[in-house]
């Protein structure tokens, strides 16, 4: 089964972007996914192709058309794929979720501008919001390249190494350990000896301690929503 992406945007030029590079753009190049650009202006109707207008009740900035929008949409057809806008006000992307999106045929991505997207088109639609952070950005096309990078590196055969996408930060709801290398002195920084030791049991002891501990001081929130065995 190939995972097939359809990303609607003003700006398909954007695509694939660094998606076409490493694994991704790989795995691109084999057929493991395909991507695919609709361009929303084509599916404009009047001489100056208008995909915006001003906001009902009034505000500032502009705000994409509900029937332009939906033209795009529907020129895909009925499939099982869901629906993502990638929207700052969506639920945030995790990585659980991620790995949901990566087992299905694929996703539709709506890529916003402006002040945001009509309302009714959202719900007409059935558009599940998704947010990649808690900032904003210039338009969904970057967040969309950031949401199909992580589904598409976890896609069967995509990692030469499978267990390389299994013990990352968030994989088990906590950070990553850090990681070393040679050489085993780096301007006086040694790697830690238990590392080196070849005891299998305390290296994986230690492992888990320093994913905790990083965890407990830069994400105390991911250790709300769980019970850790030591």
């Amino acid at each position: 089964m190939i995972f097939r992406a359809s990303v609607l945007t003003l700006y398909p030029e954007m695509f694939p972007g660094h998606l076409g590079f490493s694994l991704a753009g790989k795995a691109l190049e084999r057929g493991q996914w395909s991507l695919q650009t609709v361009q929303i202006r084509d599916m404009a109707e009047d001489k100056h192709r208008s995909v915006d207008d001003t906001p009902a009740g009034g505000g500032a900035g502009m705000v994409l058309k509900p029937d332009i929008l939906a033209r795009a949409i529907d020129s895909l057809g009925q499939d099982s794929r869901p629906r993502l806008l990638m929207s700052p006000r969506g639920r945030p992307l995790t990585q659980s979720r991620v790995r949901e999106l990566a087992t299905g045929d694929g996703v539709v991505i709506v890529c916003g501008r402006f002040e945001g997207v009509d309302q009714r088109v959202i719900d007409a639609r059935n558009l599940e919001e998704v947010s990649v952070g808690d900032y904003i950005l210039s338009g969904g096309e970057p967040a969309a390249l950031t949401l199909l990078d992580a589904v598409v590196r976890v896609l069967p055969g995509v990692m030469g190494n499978v267990a390389s996408g299994l013990n990352e930060s968030f994989e088990h709801g906590l950070l990553e350990h850090p990681q070393y290398t040679r050489p085993q002195v780096f301007e006086g920084r040694e790697i830690p000896s238990v590392l080196t030791s070849g005891n299998h049991a305390e290296i994986e002891k230690w492992r888990l301690q320093q994913s905790l501990q990083l965890t407990a001081e830069r994400r105390p929130d991911l250790l709300d929503d769980q019970a850790v065995t030591k």
